[in-house]
């Protein structure tokens, strides 16, 4: 016994004697580097917020409103009964892939437009994989055409170039040639009767804007803890920063639903491209590049759902990380040699729309706070000032809380959750900068709908029963979970500034996520 423990003392000894050799010539440098890359793109992060922050509220007090910008008149109920020939021709496309629970409530929202029925086509653009479901959505189509409405089911033979495929797939049709504009909505979005009747009168009478966006809300918000964090992060995007760009650049990434598109302007902008797995994003910035404008309408709201199972989550967030990188790695040049934009919005789209808030933002989050400043921890030679550790980001957070006041009491534990998330995003926006092996993944976000409403709620829940590794245990996030209880209970042992109240935290936070108890388990 005591030959043993001489045994893990000398190895112990040999660690801590290799620890003290590497730690000053080559730890010590190459972590103060580390926190003076993050401290810069933490103040990056920084001034874009504040920047941020104070445009919206100068656009809220001083900005006349879209219907005052723009010339603006709306669609009189009159002219239905004098005729329908003044109303232009609109496609409506629904693009779906095996969305067994949501497929009734999209068909059925756009078949209830407010529009004449002889001047709006309806187009289900079904790319399921699933017969059944197929054929259950070709039942509903024809049930809505019995009713008189122009709605028609198209499949594909492949699925290539997936949702911008079928998108593009759909404009190729002779019947479309007479549609002026068209306008998207994904499997689970329902727009309210009157959304083209507010929308389209800015198309007709401004020919320069070649996009109307609406903006998002969630019928599942309030459904678990993670549909509450999703709604925090994307009511900041809607509330700021879409209305940021529509009102100082005229400019923001299509969201990929919810608005509708001036045809001439999508053919003009070269169409549809697969390239990245942002297909509206890229197109978006092709359209800017010639001199369209974008309007973003932030009191025309579509509900939608959010992902409310982790693993969907991930896959969502896999994609709209990776597809911004790598498009930001394919267009940068373009947007560089361009001469029909100016400098300043070039500049715009350049630096704040792609660098810092499309790869700057998640990896400042990821490797700041989950990796540097837990690792300073263990050198105590290398220190973080306590306004770059604890100062600026806590501004930060309180600038991005400003879309979602009725969840100010989840913020603690939103940053918590964001760091987590960081790591999928740092780790799929260098896959997209990269153009490595997952940089084309398209994984469809997978909805629940009213699934989990109509289950027998008599009978007990089970777990879904599945792989035990990659859907509910996930060894990297308990594998950061296990990096980080040993900083904070070094610091707790030897440090001196504290920080284990915060590691600790986040320790918990990475446990919860990589043992799966994130979101709604849904029943087997």
């Amino acid at each position: 016994m005591s030959t043993v423990q001489a045994t893990a003392a000398d190895i112990a000894g040999q660690i801590g004697m290799m620890w003290e050799v590497l730690k000053a010539p080559l730890l010590v440098p190459l972590l103060k580097s580390a926190v003076y890359i993050c401290i810069a793109m933490e103040l990056m992060l920084f001034v874009e917020r504040l920047y941020m922050g104070i445009v919206i509220v100068l656009v809220k007090i001083f900005m006349k409103k879209p219907d005052k910008r723009y010339k603006w008149i709306p669609m009189s109920d009159d002219d239905l009964e004098i005729g329908s020939a003044d109303f232009p021709k609109v496609l409506v496309q629904i693009p779906m892939f095996n969305e067994k629970e949501v497929y009734k409530i999209s068909i059925g929202a756009a078949c209830n437009l407010s529009w004449p029925s002889d001047r709006l086509v309806i187009q289900v653009l079904d790319d399921s994989t699933d017969p059944i479901v197929k054929d259950m959505v070709e039942t509903e189509c024809l049930r809505w055409e019995s009713k008189g409405l122009n709605i028609t089911y198209q499949i594909r033979e492949t699925r290539g170039g997936y949702k911008a495929g079928a998108l593009k797939e759909g404009l190729k049709h002779n019947y479309v040639k007479d549609c002026e504009y068209v306008v998207i909505f994904d499997a689970d979005f329902r727009p309210e009767p009157d959304f083209l009747r507010r929308s389209i009168p800015f198309l007709i009478h401004n020919p320069e804007i070649a996009l109307v966006q609406g903006r998002w809300r969630f019928v599942n918000s309030n459904e678990c803890l993670l549909t509450r964090m999703q709604e925090m992060s994307l009511d900041y995007h809607f509330t700021v920063e879409q209305e940021v760009g529509s009102s100082t650049h005229a400019f923001f990434g299509f969201n990929g639903t919810g608005g509708i598109w001036r045809i001439a302007a999508i053919e003009e902008a070269g169409g549809w491209k697969d390239r990245t797995t942002v297909e509206d994003m890229d197109l978006a910035v092709r359209a800017s590049l010639k001199g369209w404008k974008f309007v973003y309408l932030g009191d025309l709201q579509v509900k939608s759902e959010l992902p409310s199972t982790f693993k969907a989550f991930r896959f969502q967030q896999h994609r709209w990380s990776c597809g911004p990188a790598n498009l930001f790695r394919k267009m940068v040049m373009e947007i560089v040699r361009n001469k029909r934009v100016n400098f300043w919005k070039k500049f715009y789209v350049i630096y704040s729309f792609f660098f810092v808030r499309k790869i700057i933002a998640h990896m400042v989050t990821f490797f700041f706070f989950c990796v540097v400043l837990p690792l300073t921890l263990l050198v105590p030679e290398v220190e973080v000032p306590i306004w770059a550790a604890i100062y600026i980001p806590c501004i930060i957070t309180t600038l991005n809380s400003v879309g979602t006041p009725r969840s100010i009491h989840l913020l603690f534990y939103w940053i918590l959750f964001e760091n987590v998330m960081a790591y999928h995003r740092t780790k799929a926006t260098f896959i997209g900068l990269l153009e490595a092996k997952r940089a084309n993944e398209w994984v469809v976000t997978e909805k629940l709908g009213d699934a989990l409403k109509n289950k027998d709620k008599s009978k007990p829940v089970k777990k879904a029963r599945g792989p035990l590794f990659g859907d509910r245990i996930l060894p990297q996030e308990l594998g950061f979970a296990a990096f980080l209880f040993f900083c904070g209970l070094y610091d707790v042992l030897y440090g001196k500034r504290q920080y284990f109240v915060y590691v600790f935290l986040q320790v918990i936070t990475f446990t919860i996520a990589g043992f799966g108890y994130v979101g709604t388990i849904v029943p087997s």
